[in-house]
Parts: C-alpha cells; structure tokens; sequence
C-alpha cells in the first residue's frame, strides 16, 4: 500500500463516520434542544425526563436508519480489506 494510500482511507472512513452519525446525532440534537426547552418552561429538572426521549429516539433511529447505517459501514469494510488485500500492507 502506497504511502498515501492509508491517509486517503483514513479519511474516507471519517467522513463516512460522518454520514452515518449525522442522523443520529441530528435527531439527538432536536430531541434535547426540545426537552431542554420543555423542562426549563415547566420546571422539573429530573434527570429521568430528559434521557427516556433521548433513548427512545435512538431506538428509532436505529430502528428505521439501522439497515443503510450497517450496509455503508459494511461497504466500506469490503472495500478497505480488498484494497488493502490488492496492494499488500
């Protein structure tokens, strides 16, 4: 494998970890932002409020995105081993 060729893989599969995290995170992101805000209008700050919506979104997330999230990262496993199996390491 050529001196540049890890780099160029390395970040490849930063930015898939992008691509794949970026629902999850997003949804997480709006799920917080929205309890947060319904805590501070209402008062309770219990701990437990905010993270059962917090993991039920993920649940979902993974749930509906769980099947592409795990055939890009599995696309991209075959080809890191395949170009790493063709140009030696």
């Amino acid at each position: 494998m050529s001196a540049d060729a890890m780099p160029a893989l390395f970040r490849e599969g930063l930015m898939l970890l992008g691509v794949v995290a970026g629902p999850l995170f997003g949804a997480l992101l709006l799920v917080s932002l929205v309890v947060g805000v319904l805590q501070s209008v209402t008062q309770v700050q219990e701990p437990a409020v905010g993270a059962v919506p917090r993991l039920a979104t993920v649940i979902l997330v993974v749930a509906f995105g769980g099947g592409w999230m795990m055939e890009r990262l599995s696309g991209f496993l075959r080809s890191a081993i395949e170009r790493i199996a063709d140009r030696g390491f």
